[in-house]
């Protein structure tokens, strides 16, 4: 048995591309395009690279997106006036604040003073609290994402049992909560868990985002379930002096049982940008009293 690779990248772009056709209705009805503000504070080649990524596809999507580059140097106080500036911007409709930031900004601080109804990101408070029971809000990219790409796989997720292996604001609690929206039966699991690998085994479900490469093993998966990896590893250089990027499931033993698997790269990380966009289309949206496709 050979898993089925769910190809994130094919999901994402169809995403995109529906989300895209919804801005233009939006720009037609509105007379202005929604805009993403993005703020890099530092030279951290990584986070450089993410927020340019956004950029690029907030543009393509046809929308508004307004780059604020600061240096590695600037004060918590500085930075909670440019949030405080774009809060108040009515061109802008979401505000991403790369993280990590440098020491001497509490990131915490700068997660909360963006307004609830911008945070695109999904990770003010208010946001965490409206999914915990059920109202409205902005959900995390990364696990609105791997929700999308189970849902496209086995479609109704009612029943299933589901094992979330990382307990983080960002990945693990979230994931959870999505899926018992979805009336899934959740647990989550953690490095204090015992017999990981036996309660892994229950799921019909895996979403391993716990941040150790390869971790998951294919005997710790039940045959025929759908595992989502939002791990991404860089391993050392091996020698022929190439470093390679993995998961926190061993793929190739894993996708020998799993009935479907996500590969990395090309597969969760293209839907958290999708999902990013997604989530500022609907902030504009929200606004502006538009009517969309609820199916984003």
């Amino acid at each position: 048995m050979t898993a089925k690779r769910i190809d994130g990248k094919a999901v994402a772009a169809a995403l995109r591309e529906r989300i895209a056709a919804e801005v233009a209705r939006f720009r037609d009805a509105t007379g202005r395009a929604p805009g993403l503000a993005t703020v890099l504070v530092g030279e951290d080649p990584a986070s450089a690279v993410y927020v340019r990524s956004k950029g690029k596809a907030t543009l393509e999507a046809g929308m508004e997106s307004f780059a604020h580059h600061l240096p590695m140097i600037t004060t918590q106080g500085e930075l909670v006036a440019l949030v405080d500036r774009l809060n108040d911007d009515p061109a802008v409709d979401g505000i991403l604040v790369q993280l990590p930031l440098p020491p001497q900004i509490d990131e915490r601080v700068i997660i909360t003073r963006i307004s609830p109804d911008k945070d695109v990101d999904g990770f003010h408070p208010v946001n965490a609290g409206r999914l915990a029971i059920g109202l409205h809000g902005f959900v995390p990219c990364t696990p609105l994402g791997c929700l999308k790409l189970l849902q496209g796989e086995l479609g109704d997720l009612a029943g299933k049992d589901a094992v979330v292996i990382g307990r983080s604001n960002i990945v693990g609690k979230p994931m959870a909560l999505l899926l018992l929206k979805e009336s899934c039966t959740v647990t989550v699991a953690h490095s204090k868990t015992r017999d990981l690998p036996e309660v892994v085994r229950r799921a019909d479900i895996v979403v391993a985002a716990v941040g150790r490469p390869e971790m998951v093993k294919g005997d710790w998966i039940k045959p025929g379930a759908t595992v989502i990896d939002v791990g991404i590893n860089r391993l050392p250089a091996d020698d022929d002096g190439k470093s390679r990027l993995v998961g926190d499931v061993d793929f190739n033993s894993a996708a020998e049982v799993a009935g479907a698997i996500t590969p990395v790269p090309g597969g969760v990380g293209p839907m958290t940008i999708a999902c990013l966009i997604r989530n500022t289309f609907v902030s504009a949206a929200r606004r502006e009293g538009f009517s969309y496709e609820k199916s984003l």
